[in-house]
């Protein structure tokens, strides 16, 4: 069990691909039908969304940087996620992407901090000390590290730089922990 203390007033931040759903390696996530959620995780989002205030998704996605997908792609398949978990009984806040290529270096991207403080002018509740990052990249560690929050790594075959505040294999096991 962990002493951190939740309740209401927590925010978790989820990475999409790797955690939410099945990540393409080596591609990208380009329509709904290629969007596969891991197994329990959209019953595990419902069960998350009941604990925490909010639950935002944050996300790179330079394949519309890259243009191998629109921006009406991406927006189509956090649709789709978005009734899939609220057909659970949940309901993810918001989700916030950045198409912007790896190499401009936005700070939109992660691990740069542009899509939390984003949320946090969106919804100014919002208390980085009092939130959760998880995640399966060290970029991912890192965003939340750089803000203060807890972090949890999803394990999968992404290698490991940067060590998090615990380590689990799926959402499943999130829900478990931090209830």
């Amino acid at each position: 069990m962990l002493d951190w203390n939740i309740d209401k007033s927590w925010t978790l931040f989820l990475d999409r691909d790797g955690v939410i759903n099945e990540r393409k390696m080596g591609g990208y996530i380009q329509n709904v039908e290629e969007f596969h959620f891991l197994p329990n995780a959209a019953t595990s989002i419902a069960q998350l969304s009941q604990l925490f205030n909010h639950v935002f998704v944050v996300t790179n996605q330079q394949g519309i940087g890259k243009n191998i997908m629109t921006k009406r792609n991406l927006l189509d398949i956090h649709s789709y996620m978005c009734k899939v978990v609220e057909s659970e009984g949940g309901k993810i806040t918001k989700c916030y992407f950045a198409p912007e290529l790896k190499s401009e270096n936005s700070s939109m991207r992660k691990p740069n901090a542009g899509m939390a403080l984003r949320a946090k002018e969106d919804f100014p509740e919002v208390d980085f000390s009092k939130s959760i990052m998880v995640g399966d990249t060290d970029s991912d560690i890192l965003f939340g590290t750089k803000l203060g929050m807890k972090t949890i790594r999803i394990k999968t075959q992404e290698p490991i730089g940067i060590e998090s505040d615990l380590e689990l294999f799926s959402l499943e096991e999130v829900c478990q922990i931090v209830q």
